[in-house]
């Protein structure tokens, strides 16, 4: 008598079990990469320490995969899932390196702290869910595209329009000379076409590599403008190990650590409602137990990536999406993925290489990208009622309202206590705060099952 394996737990043939694995691969890189590249940017960091936090990211990327769809006792949803870095940090973290006393150890204390919290709240979390109906969410996530859109817009540019340097010890502001160069937005825009080109006339999978190829080809036609140079890479290393805290010892600061933690309750209540979805999916019943148990390989592959020098992790939704598209279920391919990004976390040359594409190549990616997340937002926000129940647009706009104002006039705090300002220089958060309070002023707070079976919709609704 045999026993009939579920698909979720189907080995497939080694040969189509790498194709499928390298597919999850490609359709997540660019996101994966995105992160470290900004942060990396942002604390103006040397070349070599941005390739370095590339290749610890995408390191960590591939063993947060494997604790998630291998699973351990008490740890692990073990479904189809890629792991990578959580746009949702990326505001709260460009503030933390702003400030001076905190920087990129501070930046690791925080998720290292987040990490262990969430590990501890795990059980807890979809007791929480009531808080973010789609309302809360697709709002909350429309801000964070519109937050990194500015990200987007200044690589499309060439960096910051403004530059500081100290001389003699003060600190000076000049223009940035090769801020919105013509060949620089050309550049940008030639990528922007590209991916634009292969999402209309690509196959399903061109299509869903199409953010990837389009930095490819930007980056052909960089180097061959002379923009693209390729001295790191010829020095970096073949093979290197990620080693844990290599830049020192995390700092642990609390304003910090309490914003990170408020992220990544966020981040939590977003894969709650991914592994619903993808329960759906793949036809495996996902109840309380397996949610707890998937929630804490987010805390633990937070914890990780703060260990291994890199960031909050939570499941990708376009990989999520793309068993949606695929139809194939096993988890194996998911393993087999992040097994391939671990191997990529290896290779010093292959992180060399990303840093060097210039940031205008990126840009024309990043309005693709950021973009989408933004309209991700608006996307369940389609699924709330807003004709009967006007209060629903107050939350909408007062919230987005508050997610603004750090974008828009970064002084506009600057009379508060200094240790708040990571938390109210973070527009994400501040739109999350208002957002949950005013639903409940307005709506309540609905039941558990309720908000469940919404967290599966609005899950399914994003990642298709």
């Amino acid at each position: 008598m045999t026993t009939s394996v579920h698909p979720v737990d189907e080995v497939l043939p080694t040969p189509r079990l790498l194709a499928l694995g390298l597919q999850h691969v490609l359709v997540m890189y660019a996101g994966a990469v995105a992160v470290p590249l900004i942060i990396g940017r942002a604390l103006k960091l040397p070349p070599q320490d941005v390739a370095f936090l590339i290749s610890a990211d995408l390191f960590a990327c591939g063993l947060a995969t494997l604790v998630q769809c291998i699973g351990f006792p008490g740890v692990g949803i073990r479904l189809p899932v890629m792991m990578g870095v959580t746009f949702a940090s990326v505001g709260p973290m460009l503030s933390m390196a702003a400030a001076p006393d905190i920087g990129l150890l501070g930046i690791y204390g925080s998720v290292i702290a987040a990490g262990i919290f969430g590990i501890i709240i795990a059980p807890f979390i979809s007791r929480l869910l009531p808080l973010f109906p789609p309302v809360v969410t697709g709002t909350i996530i429309m801000v964070i595209g519109i937050s990194l859109m500015r990200v987007g817009i200044n690589w499309a540019g060439g960096g910051l329009p403004m530059f500081t340097k100290v001389i003699d010890g003060v600190p000076h502001t000049f223009p940035n000379p090769a801020y919105g160069q013509l060949q620089g937005l050309g550049i940008a825009l030639f990528v922007l076409v590209v991916i634009l080109a292969l999402i209309k006339w690509g196959t399903g999978f061109l299509s869903n590599v199409s953010v990837l190829l389009g930095i490819i080809a930007g980056a052909v036609l960089a180097s061959v403008l002379g923009v693209m140079h390729f001295d790191k890479v010829g020095t970096a290393g073949w093979v290197d190990i990620v080693l844990p805290f290599h830049f020192g010892m995390p700092q642990f600061h609390l304003v910090p650590i309490v914003t990170m933690c408020i992220v990544m309750i966020v981040v939590m209540i977003e894969s709650l409602g991914m592994f619903l979805a993808l329960g759906e999916m793949t036809d495996r019943k996902v109840d309380r137990d397996a949610l707890t148990k998937g929630l804490r390989a987010d805390g633990v592959g937070t914890f990780l990536g703060g260990i291994f020098n890199t960031f909050p992790y939570t499941s990708f939704s376009q990989n999520v999406g793309l068993v949606g598209i695929t139809g194939v279920r096993s988890r194996w391919v998911t393993i087999a993925g992040g097994g391939i990004m671990l191997v990529l976390g290896l290779l010093p040359k292959m992180a060399a290489l990303v840093e060097s594409v210039p940031q205008v190549v990126l840009g024309g990616a990043g309005l693709v990208m950021f973009g989408m997340v933004a309209a991700t937002g608006a996307r369940i926000l389609t699924a709330v009622d807003f004709k009967t129940n006007q209060r629903n647009l107050f939350v909408v706009a007062i919230s987005v309202g508050f997610g603004m104002i750090p974008l828009v006039s970064p002084n506009f705090f600057k009379a508060l206590p200094h240790d708040l300002h990571p938390l109210l220089e973070s527009g994400i958060l501040l739109c999350a705060l208002v957002a949950v309070i005013l639903n409940a002023f307005f709506n309540g707070v609905s039941s558990a099952e309720t908000a469940k079976a919404e967290a599966a919709g609005v899950a399914a609704a994003a990642t298709h």
